[in-house]
């Protein structure tokens, strides 16, 4: 049987997803969240954020309070200031593919819509406890 993101083509399976077929994480007023596992040890994401959006709260406690993960991904619209560990900023926007090494935070400029490809190991760490802050603060 076929799952939702492989099929056949010439008796090989092809690895695909539908963005409406990936588990949502989060949802809310402006923002989803959306992965899927399972995709040669990486885990892939659809986010839509809404401007404002600030990721520094809820990696308060990791090393250095930023994120371990590194994240490869394209900006489908909108925009993100990253921060890295280093000091350096960039802001990656509109059509931009990007690769984010880790040690980083993150705030969203323009509402952003972006696909990523993140190491499923260290993204679950740093999603688990980005869920744990959440639970913290109300949120």
């Amino acid at each position: 049987m076929e799952t939702a993101f492989e099929y056949k083509f010439k008796n090989k399976y092809i690895m695909k997803l539908n963005k409406e077929n990936m588990h949502v994480v989060m949802e809310g007023s402006n923002t989803k969240m959306c992965v899927q596992e399972g995709l040669g040890g990486m885990t892939a994401g659809f986010n839509v954020l809404p401007k404002g959006t600030d990721f520094t709260p809820l990696l308060k406690g990791l090393n250095n309070n930023s994120c371990h993960c590194p994240h490869w991904g394209y900006v489908i619209e909108g925009a993100m200031k990253v921060i890295y560990d280093d000091g350096n900023e960039e802001v990656i926007s509109t059509g931009d593919v990007y690769y984010l090494p880790a040690g980083h935070t993150a705030i969203v400029q323009d509402d952003i819509k972006l696909v990523d490809f993140n190491p499923a190991h260290e993204f679950k760490e740093v999603m688990d406890h980005v869920g744990k802050k959440m639970a913290e603060m109300g949120g």
